[in-house]
């Protein structure tokens, strides 16, 4: 009896990854050049083309790869492909949050902690910051500078509700996509965008009181700077999200995806459930704690 074999893809040599990198040359100089405060204004220039030629390569790629998923090239083991290459993408995201975290964690039982004489460095703290007063989170600074905490309550509450309501609407989205109901699908994947976009407003109105009413700046010492650091990371990846699953919500309202096969739909959808983790975690963390 003839054994059944699966072909594997493979694509035609593609000019995308030399753009892509081109693109990322041009954003990681411009931003060093953007941030260093040199070259007037060719640094935001700079990154501004970065940008765009970043947008061109993912348009095209992406669209390549649609093309070609529509087009019946794709085997079960390109699935499994991508799904791996997702499984480990989210994988290096969490160690990357996991750096930041360990870095939160160090600082606030190892670093203040000795700062205020704890351990073997009584006499370091007595001659250096004898009035240093260690505790988290830490709102003056042995050299003097002063901040005030960001509670939990408000704007960091409300923002907690809208990620966890937009990863339950993001799971009813999956829901109505196995079930093949389209319009149930555009709305719930409509609405996770939009509390995404919720968010990201909210964040950007936290972050002007902090700066405008609390002092609380990323130069605040290592309490400023863990709370922006993390807190910006995380919204960076929001913004990643959002625009995934709005890239999703018009491939949906283009006919794109079926109950067997929607693995872009799903990857977006494992992106944005783990972006509410981390959520969490630095509610916790950083606000609570």
């Amino acid at each position: 009896m003839a054994v059944k074999t699966q072909q594997y893809y493979v694509p035609a040599q593609s000019p995308w990854p030399i753009v892509g990198a081109i693109g990322l040359f041009l954003l990681a100089s411009g931003a060093g050049m953007w941030a260093a405060g040199i070259a007037g204004i060719t640094g935001p220039l700079v990154f501004t083309a970065g940008t765009l030629v970043m947008t061109f390569m993912l348009f095209g790629w992406f669209g390549n790869v649609i093309d070609e998923s529509h087009s019946g090239l794709y085997s079960e083991q390109m699935d499994r492909s991508f799904r791996q290459g997702m499984s480990w993408f989210i994988f290096s995201e969490v160690m990357f949050f996991g750096a930041f975290f360990g870095a939160l964690f160090y600082a606030r039982v190892l670093s203040v902690p000795w700062l205020g004489g704890a351990g073997n460095n009584a006499m370091t703290n007595e001659v250096l910051w004898p009035d240093f007063n260690a505790s988290w989170p830490l709102l003056l600074t042995p050299g003097g500078m002063e901040t005030t905490a960001m509670g939990w309550f408000g704007l960091p509450l409300i923002n907690t509700v809208i990620l966890l309501t937009s990863s339950v609407t993001a799971h009813l989205a999956h829901l109505a996509l196995l079930q093949e109901q389209r319009a149930r699908l555009k709305q719930w994947l409509g609405g996770t965008v939009l509390l995404g976009v919720l968010f990201l407003a909210l964040q950007a109105w936290e972050y002007v009181h902090a700066y405008q009413d609390l002092g609380l700046r990323l130069d605040s010492g290592i309490y400023g700077n863990t709370f922006f650091l993390l807190t910006g990371f995380h919204g960076a990846h929001v913004t990643l999200g959002t625009l995934m699953l709005l890239i999703m919500w018009l491939r949906v309202n283009k006919g794109h995806f079926t109950p067997a096969q929607h693995f872009g739909f799903q990857a977006s959808s494992w992106y944005w459930h783990f972006v509410d983790v981390v959520w969490l975690c630095l509610f916790v963390f950083v606000y609570i704690l």
